[in-house]
């Protein structure tokens, strides 16, 4: 059963400050053939959603419209063609929007199981993140065990993914973030560099000589020059991200295009290097092949979690009424990891194996 009888949603209404987001409830919807309704318990905050309400995420709907790239929850009900036996489990669902939600409908075969044992809050961390990191780790840079690999903002939600993904597979990793989480990401297990030096990539050349196997950099921008340059012949970089045009006013799409036609040419010189731009959604007209690809990857690192190889790194609980709150948490650059909204009783008492900082008791778990 659902756990409300009432639908609470977030909804970003037009370009505002977080703290125009509004809440609106109604009736909780009953799910169609081929859907499930999942009973949402945790639900991320990425920097889609910081794109977003700035208008600047590339294909984003039109406003007004809910929030929320993934979520964690349990089967409420399902509906027909779906088996009955899923009501009651715990499963990951990448949404892209409509997560900031109490109740969400999704299509079955979106569905993630979730190892027991391991907390919503945790496993929603590695939703989008784990799939992002997992597929431009293994997918697209080809990872191996003796490689040296740069990742940018090693303390955010993808980079400290990607960073103990790197580690598990061998892989030594440097990783860029501002001074105060130097010692977050020396403890995830790779070496940090102050992402403001001027002297960004001498340091970087010290650390490795001969250039690095791949770069993950979700930052663009004229600084993706630099991540080109660093790679060692036959590298890869794997750009993922416009951050550096976040707040510049302007068209959506323009940094993207930019980027994509810089990437293009960088393909066509004669040093063995490759540069990727990476898009979680491709291959998605191709739906079962590309939900069982989701699955596959999904689970492989929520596998990594649950056997404790791998510690989610829950920023905070908020719950989901205050959205707006989690939101501006989330673009302070202030924390290590994933902002978590949840809802019930999960942000006091599922808190899982991992560590995190809980927003309701304001205690490290």
């Amino acid at each position: 059963m659902p756990l409300t009888e009432v639908l609470t949603e977030v909804v970003l209404p037009g370009p505002v400050a977080p703290e125009g987001l509004q809440l609106r409830s109604g009736p909780v919807p009953e799910p169609g053939p081929g859907q499930a309704l999942v009973a949402v318990e945790a639900s991320g905050v990425s920097f889609a959603e910081q794109q977003m309400r700035r208008g600047k995420y590339y294909d984003q709907p039109p406003f007004p419209f809910v929030p929320g790239y993934d979520l964690v929850g349990t089967v409420a009900a399902t509906g027909e063609g779906v088996d009955p036996g899923l009501r009651g489990h715990r499963f990951a669902v990448l949404t892209k929007v409509g997560g900031w939600a109490s109740h969400v409908l999704a299509d079955a075969g979106d569905l993630v199981a979730v190892p027991d044992g391991v907390g919503a809050a945790e496993a929603e961390t590695v939703v989008v993140n784990g799939i992002t990191a997992w597929q431009m780790l293994h997918r697209v840079a080809g990872a191996r065990a003796g490689m040296t690999v740069l990742v940018h903002g090693a303390n955010g939600g993808v980079g400290s993914t990607l960073v103990q993904l790197a580690r598990s597979a061998g892989i030594a990793v440097i990783g860029t973030a501002s001074p105060r989480h130097h010692d977050a990401v020396r403890a995830l297990g790779a070496t940090p560099v102050d992402y403001r030096d001027p002297d960004l990539a001498a340091r970087v050349r010290e650390l490795a000589p001969g250039g690095v196997d791949a770069v993950f950099d979700h930052v663009g921008g004229d600084g993706i020059v630099d991540s080109f340059r660093l790679l060692a012949r036959g590298g890869t970089l794997v750009s993922y991200g416009t951050a550096a045009t976040r707040d510049v006013p302007g068209s959506s799409r323009a940094p993207v295009l930019k980027l994509l036609a810089r990437l293009a040419l960088w393909n066509l010189l004669p040093n063995g290097r490759k540069a990727h731009f990476y898009n979680l959604w491709a291959g998605r007209r191709r739906r079962a092949a590309y939900q069982a690809r989701m699955r596959e990857d999904l689970g492989q690192v929520l596998a990594l979690l649950a056997s404790g190889e791998f510690t989610a790194q829950v920023a905070a609980r908020i719950p989901l009424a205050e959205a707006a709150r989690a939101l501006r948490l989330a673009e302070s650059g202030t924390v290590t990891g994933k902002v978590v909204l949840v809802t019930g009783d999960a942000s006091v008492t599922d808190k899982g194996s991992a560590t995190g900082k809980d927003s309701v008791t304001g205690k490290v778990s």
